[in-house]
């Protein structure tokens, strides 16, 4: 698993540079952004809806096998090319968060472990996927571009690596699993099944929401830091910074754990807690804009202002490292099994929405 999600972080610091070497402003990256995520609600949905019908491992197979598809597509700097690339991706992404996480507690309760072990299950995973593994992916990332100089189109190459790695891990050790083997339901049905488990459990669908809105705002930050960071063009580390946000988010991970481990509070208490602060943190980069006057020298270093926002981005994904593992222990407790993987690919249609118009929205007021 952590190195099929290497081939994800690997990309991740260096998605808007390369489009932008590639001589795109933020409009044109801003819409191949929009593609990537509505392609995730549009035919990610129904490519991750099939892990419950025709099974977990051959969606964790596809993902891998889509992702490197994706990346193959980044050596081209022809923007229809990248486009079917980020399309690709889109769809590898919804694969990703709902085909592993599916499989894995379905194979936890198949073999009769304890519930327990899946709350520490979950933030070990988030502490070495998204934190130890993200940084050293971050690290690698910044030695291939930068200390060899082998372009940003490199970390997206080495991606392709780790993908094909996993891809054979998971063919040769993974058992497979389904979420109901006893009914032969159509997609269709599978839908039908999944949208009234939504509307008749109150809880399923304020999980639905809360998932939405954390993980939409997520999505804008991992669009816009980079910009906001070098309005002017500064010089600034991709690689370093994005390994400072995940090690922000190992501590929260492992703050997570020792909270799950407690009868108390619970983590629906502790989670109102975490909404707070990471709106705090995000205003950041609006009270600096009008409290410290805009360097208008372009290039250089990263400024004063980009200092203060940065601290409050390492806050933000501190929260993000609270948040993964919470979730999925929500996620576990009030989704049925056998509809997990289609009722987590429909929370992800509202945030794909939500991504999608906030970016429209960016770049059109590019242009205005």
């Amino acid at each position: 698993v952590y190195v099929s999600i290497a081939g994800d972080w690997l990309q991740g610091p260096y998605v808007y540079y390369l489009y932008s070497t590639y001589g795109f402003g933020k409009g044109d990256i801003g819409q191949l952004f929009i593609a990537g995520f509505g392609s995730s609600m549009l035919f990610g949905t129904i490519v991750g809806s099939l892990a419950d019908k025709q099974g977990r491992k051959r969606a964790c197979i596809t993902y891998c096998i889509t992702y490197i598809l994706s990346c193959i597509t980044k050596h081209s700097p022809e923007y229809r090319i990248l486009m079917i690339g980020r399309v690709l991706g889109g769809i590898a992404t919804s694969l990703l968060f709902s085909a592993f996480e599916s499989w894995l507690v379905a194979e936890h309760n198949k073999r009769g472990f304890e519930q327990q072990w899946l709350s520490l299950t979950f933030s070990k995973a988030i502490f070495l996927g998204n934190g130890l593994i993200a940084i050293l992916s971050g690290l690698f990332g910044n030695l291939l571009v930068d200390s060899l100089s082998l372009g940003p189109v490199a970390p997206f190459d080495a991606a392709a690596c780790f993908l094909a790695i996993g891809m054979a891990i998971i063919f040769s050790s993974w058992t497979e699993n389904f979420g109901d083997p006893s009914e032969n339901k159509d997609l269709l049905t599978q839908f039908r099944g999944a949208a009234i488990a939504i509307a008749s459990d109150e809880k399923i669908a304020l999980l639905g929401a809360i998932q939405s809105l954390f993980e939409g705002s997520m999505y804008t930050f991992v669009f816009l830091w980079t910009p906001a960071l070098s309005p002017n063009d500064e010089e600034i580390p991709h690689g370093f910074i994005f390994a400072t946000f995940m090690l922000a988010s190992m501590l929260g991970s492992s703050l997570a754990s020792r909270l799950m481990a407690r009868s108390a509070p619970r983590v629906e208490s502790y989670m109102q807690i975490v909404f707070v602060i990471s709106s705090a943190s995000l205003l950041l980069p609006i009270v600096t804009n009008f409290l410290v006057a805009p360097s208008k020298v372009k290039g250089g270093s990263i400024s004063f202002a980009g200092c203060l926002q940065l601290l409050g981005f390492c806050t933000f994904e501190a929260c993000v490292g609270i948040f993964w593992p919470s979730i999925m222990k929500m996620r576990s407790q009030y989704i049925p099994e056998e509809a997990r993987s289609t009722i987590m690919n429909f929370f992800r249609v509202p945030l794909n929405i939500f991504v999608c118009i906030v970016l429209y929205n960016v770049c059109y007021s590019l242009f205005l």
